[in-house]
């Protein structure tokens, strides 16, 4: 068995036998700061002259009974890590470290009775987040544990306060006492700091209950994410069921936890969260089966968790709380995201999710097609990357998302995904390789000739569809831990890419891409960033056929004089190798020549977001957004080329002279051209230029990034 602390503020903490998870936990409705906090009974027989009954050891000393001091509560949290000021590039985000089993095995711990009211609890391995940081409040749902977001503590704690409420299995407190319970809480977190937001994580029965606080607490700065929100209830596919458990033999209670699981969420993905996917499928099958096997006996805990009584009164619950829910939708004000699965066998939840944003004045959706109703316990849905890719992370109290004061950098867990499942199969097309020009202006492989300290602007050849961004961010990462933002077309971050089918554009966000605007470049280069621009644009990214490695760029110098401004160095760069990816068969002109198709660009483009005016950039601000026809080739390969960094620092008033500000703008126009040319002309001497030559060569010698190219 494990151990975990209760806390009621009733009757303290009670102390279970051993310990598997430890809870930081407290009464945030009375205002008692008293903080409780397990520690294993085999670390405290381990302490000499301590009680082993019920007390606690905190730093070598004893505590009363079921009560500790609140600074010693905080360092004994600190002691599992601190986060700082600030996340490290590619830090440690925890995800996949628990699983499903660990839930349960948690829940196991903590549904013991203790006649106490509903309470809150600070999961001890969310650890301390970053400065600053908001309060995540976590909303259960039909089971009432608190555990439902045990996948994400440790992703979550970096950038949150987290607290999760927990709903004994005896209690029978009404909703409307559920929702005073969770008011109160949210209140006294808003006293605290009243200048930030504050986040309601709501999980099935969880998204009602935040739904109907949010609609009492219009005042207050809310973000509310619901998973698979249960105000859909009486649609459920399982609304005829409902009333065989009312007679449902007490016998064969036991049993119903695993008929149930085969609706609560899909098996698979849940036992597929810690499987490492790089590795013969024949041991990856082979260990699926084995984590499978392993849940069917931990499932049983479920008939612990919701016991018949319990169960026909939280469906008596879910009802009246979908319904208390429903009729407050008009009053909510709060932004809103709502993670929808599309295999949810529980609730129509991809028909509410559509309701819940026409019914809703700021509601967006998120759709996992593959994910069932549990999908905060299931594979391939890390709801803090979910937080980033849809940029409604943010620190103080705001209309909006900061793109560069709430950023938070990727985690080594979402580089890792990035590489493997999303951009598996462009980077072994890519073979990307970087060159980079030193100081006495010999060029060598790799970005050693890059600069480490910003600011930097990176100025270069935007290819087809950009196809050269997302190699550029990755190497810039793993060679030289440098996060390059780079300035995007603001249409990417319009309501059209929110799907879960738009992968590529979260992972644009992930790493760092901002909406192009004089003020944002403005503000990276206050906080002495790398910056990625592209002059061109999308124009240039959308070319016509016969424009491949033409720069088409605006006869304003616009980047110049504010990099002068902040001394900036600038970086041109040129990029080669979208013919050897692909073919442009159909571009914008031949789209226009279709009548139905021209129509539908027209109607598409005519609310866009127009980054220049066409009086003043010109042909460059023609960016008529479309998909252009394409045809794959047998790749080829992608080669960078970054040229000797210009020194601005030193030359500010100089640069202020509009004549010679153009000057440096025509100079670094030049290298870029410069560099294309040169790479166009060498890499006719790279002997690994194909695929085939470059894969025969992986497997015979070395890794994708060692694989040789031609000599600069």
């Amino acid at each position: 068995m494990a151990s975990v602390a209760a806390f009621s503020p009733i009757h303290g903490i009670r102390m279970l036998p051993k310990r598997r998870f430890q809870f930081q936990v407290r009464a945030l409705d009375t205002g008692d700061s008293r903080i409780g906090l397990a520690e294993s009974s085999a670390a405290v027989d381990e302490k000499k002259n301590k009680k082993k009954e019920f007390g606690l050891v905190i730093d070598g000393l004893d505590s009363k009974p079921g009560v500790i001091d609140l600074d010693k509560a905080k360092r004994k949290v600190e002691a599992v890590g601190v986060a700082g000021d600030e996340l490290e590039l590619l830090y440690d985000d925890g995800y996949g470290s628990s699983t499903v089993k660990d839930y349960l095995y948690g829940a196991r711990d903590v549904i013991k009775p203790d006649g106490g009211p509903p309470r809150w609890f600070c999961p001890v391995d969310c650890g301390p987040p970053v400065k600053d940081s908001p309060t995540l409040l976590f909303l259960p749902g039909l089971d009432g544990v608190g555990l439902g977001l045990m996948l994400h503590h440790k992703a979550l704690g970096k950038a949150f306060e987290v607290r999760c409420l927990h709903i004994p299995v005896n209690d029978r407190t009404p909703f409307e006492g559920l929702v005073k319970t969770v008011e109160e809480a949210l209140r006294a977190e808003h006293a605290s700091h009243s200048n930030r937001p504050i986040y309601l994580v709501g999980d099935s029965f969880g998204g009602c209950l935040a739904l109907a606080v949010a609609a009492r607490s219009r005042d207050i700065d809310l973000v509310v994410i619901l998973a698979n929100p249960a105000t859909s209830f009486r649609r459920s596919q399982l609304q005829p069921l409902f009333p065989i458990l009312e007679s449902w033999p007490d016998e064969l209670h036991f049993a119903l936890p695993y008929l149930l699981s085969f609706v609560m969420g899909d098996p698979v993905k849940m036992a597929s969260v810690d499987i490492e996917p790089r590795r013969p499928p024949a041991a990856v099958l082979r260990e699926l089966s084995d984590k499978l096997t392993g849940l069917l006996p931990c499932l049983s805990v479920m008939s612990d968790i919701i016991p018949k009584e319990t169960l026909l009164w939280k469906l008596k619950l879910l009802d009246r709380a979908a319904a208390y829910a429903n009729s407050r939708l008009h009053a909510v004000k709060a932004q809103v995201l709502v993670l929808a699965s599309g295999n949810d066998k529980m609730l129509p939840s991809l028909e509410e999710a559509d309701r819940l944003k026409a019914s809703l004045q700021k509601c967006r959706v998120r759709i996992f097609k593959d994910n069932g109703h549990t999908i905060l316990l299931e594979d391939g849905v890390c709801l803090m990357s979910v937080i980033k890719a849809t940029c409604i992370y943010r620190r103080r109290q705001s209309r909006a998302h900061d793109y560069i004061t709430d950023f938070l950098p990727p985690s080594k867990q979402e580089f890792k995904y990035a590489l493997e499942k999303v951009l598996g199969a462009y980077r072994i097309a890519a073979g990307s390789v970087m060159f980079s020009t030193l100081e006495d202006g010999r060029i060598v492989r790799g970005l050693a000739g890059v600069p480490d300290e910003g600011p930097v602007l990176f100025v270069g050849y935007h290819m087809l569809l950009g196809l050269e961004m997302f190699s550029l961010v990755e190497h810039f990462l793993k060679e030289r831990k440098i996060m390059v933002r780079g300035l995007a077309h603001p249409h990417l971050f319009s309501r059209q890419f929110e799907s879960s089918e738009s992968e590529m554009i979260d992972i644009l966000k992930i790493f760092g891409a901002v909406p192009v605007t004089a003020a944002n470049m403005f503000r990276l280069f206050s906080t002495k960033s790398h910056i990625l621009l592209y002059p061109g644009g999308a124009r240039e990214a959308l070319h016509l056929k016969g424009e491949a490695y033409k720069l088409i760029w605006p006869e304003q110098p616009e980047f110049v004089r504010m990099a002068a401004r902040f001394g900036a160095t600038i970086v041109p760069f040129g990029a080669v190798g979208e013919d050897d990816l692909a073919e442009l068969v159909i571009d914008y002109e031949d789209m226009m020549k279709i009548p139905i198709l021209n129509d539908y660009i027209r109607e598409s483009n005519r609310n866009a977001v127009k980054v220049r005016d066409i009086e003043s950039a010109g042909e460059v601000a023609n960016d008529q957004l479309f998909l252009p026809g394409l045809l794959p080739k047998i790749p080829g390969r992608l080669y960078y080329l970054f040229g000797k960094p210009i020194e601005t620092k030193g030359r500010e008033e100089t640069l202020k002279q509009k004549e010679a500000a153009r000057e440096l703008y025509l100079h670094v126009k030049s290298q870029v051209e410069d560099q294309i040319a040169y790479l166009l002309r060498k890499r006719e001497e790279d002997p690994f230029r194909g695929l085939v030559d470059r894969s025969i060569y992986q497997v015979l010698y070395a890794a994708p990034d060692q694989v040789p190219t031609f000599d600069p």
